[in-house]
């Protein structure tokens, strides 16, 4: 078939969540409170990190990063998912849909490789307390915190490129609320099974060599909690850990669900759900999970909320 008679896909279609108009004002309510309290958690957090000079250490600076990625990973969906919700049409641009398509990959790699600096830092903070200074410097902790924001986005600009330029010639309708790489290679006309190859490998190298790293150093570093001597030293270690590991566990556990094990046989609401839960259920719970339970994120948020006050009364 001539390539130039075909008919170009010039938007898509999300479909979204199923129900009624009832149920569509719920859901949208429902995700709207969600992305409210997901930026106002990781912004109180950023704030907290840059006005606070306590927090002014490599944990911290790697937290307050982290919480500035999560505010743009949920970004990078849910107001466009709000938008359809409340859409007759629930129409997305081609150039719309191919731009949300990197930012949400970008973001998610980014954050698979913050995951693994922040248990890098823990691993030497725990494991090697006296030499944690000397080993993770400030200029250390920016490097590393800039290779994380690079390479999550120059990733992915050539795999998605190439897929861009395929011919989208029949059915612009996206059964999910984002734009995926599954929903978009059912939609093209022709195949492309090198540049498919190339980015799942990149996908599944980036998720497999992470989440290694993030568990070798969990067992190094547990090997080095049962050898502390005191219940309250103990404790405090499984603490910082316990809730990074269930960051880890929330994060990875879904996505591996969708890009590392076959997703044909998962019906399609249920994939949509599992989305759901790493695309803006974690950025809700990370910071009730991993950093307001902090003795020290709290004090410092007291304070930042105080100093606003106290500006606003003057």
């Amino acid at each position: 078939m001539n390539r130039s008679a075909m008919p170009t896909v010039t938007e898509f279609v999300l479909l979204g969540f199923p129900g009624s108009w009832k149920i569509q004002i719920s859901l949208f309510t429902l995700f709207l409170v969600f992305y409210v309290l997901t930026l106002l958690g990781n912004g109180a957090i950023v704030c907290a990190v840059r006005c606070d000079p306590r927090l002014h250490t490599p944990m911290y600076f790697l937290l307050g990063n982290f919480a500035f990625l999560e505010i743009w990973y949920v970004s990078s969906t849910v107001p466009n998912m709000l938008a359809n919700m409340l859409s007759k049409t629930k129409t997305i641009s081609f150039s719309g849909c191919f731009l949300q398509f990197y930012y949400f990959f970008s973001l998610g790699t980014a954050e698979c490789l913050f995951l693994t600096v922040m248990a890098y830092d823990r691993y030497l903070a725990i494991c090697h307390p006296l030499h944690y200074p000397s080993l993770m410097t400030s200029r250390l902790c920016c490097t590393l915190v800039s290779a994380c924001w690079l390479t999550g986005f120059l990733g992915y600009p050539i795999p998605i490129y190439f897929i861009s330029q395929l011919p989208f010639c029949g059915s612009n309708i996206i059964d999910h609320f984002l734009c995926d790489m599954d929903p978009l290679m059912a939609l093209s006309c022709a195949t492309a099974p090198v540049t498919e190859t190339i980015f799942y490998a990149q996908s599944s190298f980036a998720l497999f060599c992470t989440i290694i790293y993030i568990l070798r150093s969990y067992v190094l570093l547990l090997r080095a909690v049962f050898q502390v001597p005191s219940a309250s030293g103990r404790w405090k270690a499984f603490s910082t850990c316990g809730s990074h590991l269930a960051v880890v566990s929330l994060f990875y556990g879904t996505v591996m669900v969708m890009y590392v094990s076959p997703t044909y046989g998962i019906p399609t609401l249920m994939q949509k759900i599992v989305t759901l839960v790493y695309s803006v259920m974690t950025p809700l719970f990370n910071p009730l999970i991993y950093s307001l339970r902090n003795k020290d994120m709290k004090l410092a948020l007291r304070t930042v909320l105080l100093g606003m006050r106290a500006s606003k009364d003057s």
